[in-house]
């Protein structure tokens, strides 16, 4: 698996988290059901209320916030990252590897053509181009990010 699907990989499945989690907790405080309400099938793994093919298929194609999952993956790291202006951080923040060979492999992979002993330089692109790549595959990517 290359650096960049780890990279995605890891944002999309901190999203999938998101998404559990509240219906877990919601279904955990709530209590007894109202009557009108029913129970979720036994066969159910998740705990939540089963979704229609409407409600899976705009869910399936909602955009995965970026921002709100990186601010929560560096809360969750109880560290000071800077993951709009850093790909070091951003890396950090995932728990992923962030070491100058690491960089290298993604800097081929998002097709850099610098100089990679340059690593001020090709960490700009990086960050510039990895957001532009997860904006194309299926993130929302805040606009002043995208520039």
């Amino acid at each position: 698996m290359g650096i960049f699907a780890k990279i995605k990989s890891a944002i999309w499945g901190e999203a999938k988290a998101a998404e559990v989690a509240p219906a877990s907790t919601q279904t955990a405080t709530a209590g007894v059901a109202p009557a009108a309400t029913p129970a979720p099938p036994p066969s159910s793994s998740t705990g939540s209320a089963p979704t229609t093919g409407a409600q899976a298929t705009q869910a399936a194609a909602a955009p995965v916030d970026i921002a709100s999952i990186l601010d929560a993956a560096v809360r969750k790291s109880g560290q000071k990252l800077d993951w709009k202006h850093s790909i070091v951080d951003l890396m950090k923040a995932l728990g992923m590897d962030a070491s100058l060979a690491e960089r290298k492999e993604l800097a081929q992979e998002l097709g850099y053509t610098g100089d990679a002993g340059d690593s001020a330089k090709m960490n700009i692109f990086l960050h510039k181009a990895l957001m532009k790549k997860l904006s194309e595959n299926g993130g929302k990517v805040p606009a002043d990010l995208l520039d």
